[in-house]
């Protein structure tokens, strides 16, 4: 008896001009498909035109923002009295009043940012947990109060605490001297009490962001436990908000490096930053060069700790 006969043998590919393979695949060395074709141009034209639509952001930015940047890095290597490109450098590191300012600057920052920290999160905690009248319409002037400008607030605490305040008043009139005993604004404490008072708002924002996502439940369990409230807070919050205040907190130490409006309206002649040597070297000394290795020196110290807060920030999901 004859063996079944088996699938007929596939039949020899014949190229043609078709290019395409009997399954549909081009062949190898044939023309592409029409689409194909299409697609590569019309892509082409439209990276070309995105290209476009960038070029005028792009040229703005440089205009006003990268050129005036590097015509300050190239004026603190030219001085204008001549000398070597890092004369100017070398004059300034070895001044006692860039190591002082630069000491100041750091000091202050690093402590309004703790203070804002302490500050912002008790105050955050209070907003957030503790039910009292008015609570949301608080935690949305932080919003606002976030759009005031420094100096403002620096002039609401003269009014309060100046050698004319009302501090000062009320002292005199209760006692008939003839000065009051608040004079603290002009020292390095007041440009503190102002940067804290102005950038706490920066810290408890994140803060309750982070404490409106927080479970609940975990709370109530530990309560429900038997868990007194500075346990949940210090076992329960304070963990899951550490990324929001390390977030808040390096933002506000990037601006309190950059500070300049506080210290100028606290009038605080002893207290030097680097913004404000900035301005003394070239404003009232013209000397240009040394200005501009301060600012080199201030930028490049806030842009090492933005991309520190920026690495915080993705972290902490901002």
């Amino acid at each position: 008896m004859p063996a079944p006969a088996g699938p007929p043998a596939p039949a020899p590919y014949a190229g043609g001009t078709s290019g395409r393979r009997t399954g549909g695949a081009p062949a190898a060395g044939g023309p592409a498909p029409q689409g194909l074709r299409e697609a590569t141009p019309r892509g082409a034209r439209r990276g070309a035109r995105r290209a476009l639509w960038a070029l005028p952001p792009v040229a703005v930015l440089a205009l006003v923002f990268l050129y005036p940047l590097a015509l300050v890095v190239q004026q603190s290597f030219t001085p204008e009295n001549g000398g070597g490109a890092f004369d100017a450098y070398a004059s300034v590191f070895a001044s006692a009043s860039f190591r002082e300012a630069l000491g100041t600057t750091v000091w202050l920052a690093v402590g309004a940012t703790a203070g804002c920290l302490l500050l912002g999160f008790t105050l955050a905690l209070i907003i957030a947990f503790v039910p009292f009248p008015g609570a949301k319409a608080v935690a949305k002037f932080i919003d606002v109060f976030l759009s005031f400008p420094s100096f403002l607030i620096t002039l609401a605490l003269l009014f309060i605490y100046g050698t004319v305040g009302m501090a000062n008043g009320v002292w005199t009139d209760l006692f008939g001297v003839a000065d009051g005993p608040f004079h603290f604004l002009g020292t390095p404490w007041g440009v503190l009490l102002a940067e804290i008072t102005y950038f706490t708002p920066f810290v408890m924002r994140p803060l309750l962001a982070a404490f409106s996502q927080l479970d609940t439940a975990q709370l109530e369990v530990a309560a429900g436990l038997g868990a007194r409230p500075a346990r949940i807070v210090r076992q329960v919050i304070l963990p899951e908000s550490l990324p929001a205040l390390a977030a808040g907190g390096s933002l506000v130490l990037v601006m309190c490096l950059n500070e300049f409006g506080i210290v100028l309206f606290t009038g605080a002649k002893d207290v030097t930053t680097l913004p404000m040597l900035i301005y003394g070297k070239a404003i009232l000394e013209s000397d240009y060069a040394a200005a501009c290795v301060v600012a080199v020196v201030n930028i490049a110290i806030s842009v090492g700790l933005f991309g520190l807060y920026r690495v915080v920030g993705k972290r902490a999901g901002a």
